[in-house]
């Protein structure tokens, strides 16, 4: 966290929505830095450093996908999309790109700091547990190494490169082997709340992790279905 005020970058090209979503984070008492399309805001990136950056989808000169791309590519600053289609298609190319969390217009401003604090306590306490690693943590099989501590992952030798969230969503799995964990689980275990979240969400993250790291994802070999349920990773 940047000092005692976290510093949100709030990345939308319409005023009113600026002013709408600025005036409930200054009231938390958060710092908001305003973009008004893509280039603006990977300018106000390279300037100041961030806890969080709200991304909408549609923005003039770059669109909120390509800032994703750019933003995960030299930080990990956790990232919530704002789309205004509830399709497939938008969540899933922005989850593949990086992002921690989307929302989709029209949202409640309940809902709005809701996900805000959910993200900025998943990032505390994800620093938290890499200072308080003790040292390197690695779980392998049949293939598959993880290494918790620096966050990589290798299969059958060769690197992986995972989102932010598919790491996390494998590292819960992973770290109870045959442990079955329903959708709302995971949802909970990661974002710390299931509220206003698609359990969908969790099956485009596993779909992505079985395209990364199973030599067949049809016949998946360490992430599991519990049909009716949710998923396990392998306990052998």
């Amino acid at each position: 966290m940047t000092a005692d005020h976290p510093r949100i970058l709030l990345v939308d090209d319409e005023q009113s929505i600026q002013t709408l979503l600025s005036y409930p984070l200054r009231q938390e008492g958060f710092e908001v830095v305003s973009a008004h399309d893509g280039e603006e805001a990977l300018e106000r990136a390279r300037e100041q450093s961030f806890d969080l950056v709200v991304l909408d989808v549609m923005l003039p000169k770059l669109d909120g996908f390509e800032v994703c791309r750019e933003l995960r590519a030299r930080s990990s600053v956790p990232i919530i999309m704002l789309t205004a289609k509830d399709e497939e298609f938008d969540t899933v190319l922005g989850l593949e790109l990086g992002a921690d969390d989307y929302i989709t217009k029209p949202f409640s401003m309940r809902e709005f700091r809701s996900r805000i604090k959910a993200v900025l306590r998943r990032s505390e306490r994800l620093a938290a547990a890499r200072s308080a690693e003790p040292g390197a943590r690695v779980l392998a099989l049949d293939g598959l190494r993880i290494d918790f501590s620096k966050r990589a992952v290798e299969v059958r030798d060769e690197p992986v490169k995972l989102t932010y969230v598919e790491f996390e969503v494998l590292s819960v799995l992973a770290r109870q082997p045959g442990h079955v964990f329903s959708r709302r689980m995971l949802l909970e275990r990661i974002w710390g709340d299931a509220a206003y979240r698609d359990p969908r969400t969790i099956d485009v993250h596993i779909r992505h992790l079985r395209e990364k790291l199973e030599h067949n994802p049809r016949e998946p070999e360490y992430l599991l279905t519990d049909r009716g349920f949710g998923y396990h990773f392998a306990d052998r």
